[in-house]
């Protein structure tokens, strides 16, 4: 029995929440609005200010694309309220990221400056520390899954080095530093 998908979702006072004959999912609030077409066996139900997502069996599909639709839906109402944000980490000695209009310009140690532009309803946000010497990617929007593959495009441009740990990494992101060649003598 999947848990997540029993739990209810609130309705915040300024979004408005509906589902048309395809199963498709829009929810507009102050942010913006989203669309999101669910499994056409699950029935979702606004009343009260709550939504409530059923199945119709207890067959696999079913229970796994309950937990996954209440979790989408979940998403978009806390996105159009919000906003979903990504941060992002530079560690490195002469790494550097700063914005030119909506394009993120990074200097990571290849002989060329890599641009990112993102897609629309994707923010980019640089902030320089000069205390401690990293630089702060944030990615904001209000689709969560966007959000998120922006973040991971970025990220993959230079990944954290296994040996000295530099490199665009998440925020809180622990990397585990491998010992050098030296080490072992």
């Amino acid at each position: 029995m999947s848990r997540i998908g029993l739990k209810p979702i609130p309705i915040p006072a300024k979004v408005e929440f509906s589902v048309d004959a395809a199963n498709e999912v829009v929810v507009k609030g102050p942010k913006g609005e989203l669309r999101q077409p669910i499994a056409r066996e699950l029935t979702l139900k606004a009343e009260d200010g709550l939504i409530t997502i059923t199945r119709p069996n207890e067959q696999r599909r079913n229970r796994s694309q309950h937990g996954l639709a209440r979790t989408l839906v979940s998403n978009m109402v806390h996105g159009v309220t919000e906003g979903h944000a990504k941060t992002l980490e530079i560690h490195g000695v002469g790494y550097r990221a700063n914005m030119a209009g909506r394009k993120l310009n990074l200097a990571l140690g290849y002989s060329h400056p890599v641009e990112i532009d993102p897609p629309a309803g994707v923010d980019i946000e640089v902030k320089a520390d000069e205390k401690t010497r990293i630089t702060q990617i944030i990615v904001k929007g209000i689709d969560k899954a966007m959000v998120g593959q922006v973040a991971a495009d970025i990220r993959k441009v230079r990944k954290p080095d296994p040996y000295k740990g530099k490199g665009v990494r998440y925020q809180g992101e622990v990397v585990k530093l491998r010992p050098g060649k030296r080490a072992g003598k």
